[in-house]
């Protein structure tokens, strides 16, 4: 999916909501687990009744690695499932040298047909180009995250005065453009998102943490929304787990209409 038209599906939904993937096989409904595949039959339901009010999804690839080949099994029936509207990413977090990036480009892109993936830029460009030789696919990099260990090092001050998360963003700018690059910036660090629209105005941000994680919505739109909306706006928990009963999927679509709506309301 190339930018002009996840613009455009954001723009006719009056959304740019993701639904997170982040399946537990632990947390699902129980009537499920009877299932020969509940994660795909988990996330079969929730795409269906949320599909409507969002225009992306991200599985986090953890929850699916974590049962080995079954898992992997799951993950591209899942990926198959979503509709091709839909913009998919891979939060995989990956980054390694280049040879072993390409590989990870390959399994993805080629293997899964994702659109975009998360990629860690610790190791630098020769980590992330990798990634960006694929036509039509994008580099989601980890910008400023919202966990508590980001504070470590990714809000370091460098004699510059720039804090570190600043550096990776300008720096990272010029590995890729606007139409094969993004950032991930965490929602309940909504007041770094002006100081990051000074470094990359034009890129398509993805924001976890509104929700369960305490992110605001209206903080994340009023500092960083641009003229092209520029925002894929992550929300898991609060849907994919609104109920754990049987009528789960039709919660999750309330929850889901309920962010959409709001996200209408500021569009």
């Amino acid at each position: 999916m190339n930018r002009s038209t996840l613009i455009e599906q954001i723009k006719e939904k009056k959304s740019f909501l993701c639904v997170g993937l982040d399946t537990d096989i632990r947390k699902i409904p129980q009537h499920l687990l009877d299932l020969d595949d509940p994660i795909f039959e988990f996330n079969k339901q929730i795409i269906d009744a949320t599909k409507d009010y969002c225009v992306a999804y991200k599985p986090n690839i953890a929850f699916y690695e974590a049962h080995g080949p079954k898992g992997w099994e799951s993950l591209k029936k899942t990926i198959d499932y979503i509709p091709s509207t839909h913009f998919t990413i891979a939060d995989a977090k990956r980054g390694d040298i280049g040879n072993t990036s390409g590989l990870y480009a390959r399994a993805f892109f080629e293997e899964m047909n994702f659109d975009s993936i998360t990629v860690a830029p610790y190791m630098g460009a020769d980590s992330v180009t990798p990634f960006l030789e694929f036509e039509g696919k994008w580099v989601i990099l980890l910008g400023l995250t919202s966990n508590p260990g980001a504070e470590d090092f990714q809000q370091l001050e460098l004699v510059n005065g720039n804090k570190v998360y600043q550096e990776v963003i300008s720096g990272s700018s010029k590995w890729g453009t606007k139409d094969n690059l993004m950032y991930v910036v965490g929602a309940t660090r909504a007041e770094a998102l002006a100081d990051i629209r000074e470094i990359i105005p034009d890129s398509f941000l993805l924001i976890p943490g509104v929700g369960a994680q305490g992110g605001s919505l209206e903080d994340v739109i009023k500092y960083g929304m641009n003229d092209d909306i520029g925002l894929l706006v992550n929300s898991t928990r609060g849907i994919i787990y609104a109920d754990m009963s049987p009528s789960f999927a039709e919660s999750a679509a309330n929850e889901a209409k309920k962010i959409q709506q709001q996200m209408a309301a500021f569009l």
